[in-house]
């Protein structure tokens, strides 16, 4: 098979149906906690190095989680796609790949190896770039977060009909966390697009805070993989959502 062709890769995956990212999230009937599976990053350095995935992603399933993220990216975050294949494996829910994809091959390596949804971060696309693996991601049946950091990024985003937006309260080039950028965005995300907060989820305080604001989902890495019993504390974070 050409991993270099959609059609191909569409075919031969046909009867390998992905387990719907955004699905579990619109279900969810409380704030749906997507659990972040990461052994260092570029801001905090390691993390949780010697971390065993599969054993993880069980306890994130125990502790009520709708999703997980896996980083595969190497260089910056020590990840691979053996982590992803692994967390996968060991659960029935749905799996992010969280990497930089910046091109075609890019999502159809993660829908190969088995991911069922794909990062697309507007800040590192063009506007074509966006439209076009954003599409790319739909023809071969996976999900995308569509990861935005402000008013113009988000503006794009919708402009590609996203369905699925993370709000990243992290800078990207300074790497401080503004715990009000995902209430100030809230107000411009559409309500029926799924809102998704990342970084910056400490406790239930946070979660709180977000599932007040409008959103459907928030995505927890660091907070989880520190924790001395990773369920209990993802078991704080599903919070109610309002009424």
């Amino acid at each position: 098979m050409d991993p270099r062709n959609p059609e191909e890769v569409r075919r031969s995956l046909s009867k390998s149906p992905t387990r719907g990212f955004a699905r579990a999230i619109a279900d969810s009937t409380e704030l749906a906690v997507i659990a972040e599976i990461k052994r260092k990053s570029p801001s905090k350095g390691d993390i949780n190095p010697d971390l065993v995935p599969e054993r993880l992603a069980r306890e994130y399933e125990r502790g009520g989680a709708s999703c997980l993220s896996v980083l595969t990216d190497g260089p910056h975050f020590s990840g691979s796609v053996a982590d992803l294949t692994a967390a996968r494996d060991a659960v029935a829910i749905p799996v992010l790949r969280k990497d930089f994809t910046v091109c075609a091959l890019d999502v159809l390596d993660a829908r190969l190896m088995g991911a069922d949804a794909v990062l697309l971060i507007v800040a590192a696309l063009t506007d074509h770039e966006l439209r076009t693996l954003h599409e790319l991601a739909r023809e071969v049946g996976l999900d995308a977060l569509v990861e935005v950091h402000d008013e113009v990024e988000l503006e794009r985003a919708l402009s590609v009909n996203a369905s699925c937006i993370g709000v990243n309260q992290r800078d990207l080039h300074t790497f401080h966390v503004d715990p009000q950028r995902a209430v100030r965005l809230a107000e411009r995300i559409p309500s029926g697009v799924l809102a998704v907060a990342e970084s910056g989820i400490t406790g239930a305080d946070d979660a709180r805070r977000c599932a007040d604001a409008g959103y459907r989902a928030v995505l927890v890495g660091e907070h989880l993989v520190r924790s001395a019993d990773p369920a209990i504390a993802l078991e704080d974070l599903r919070v109610a959502l309002p009424s």
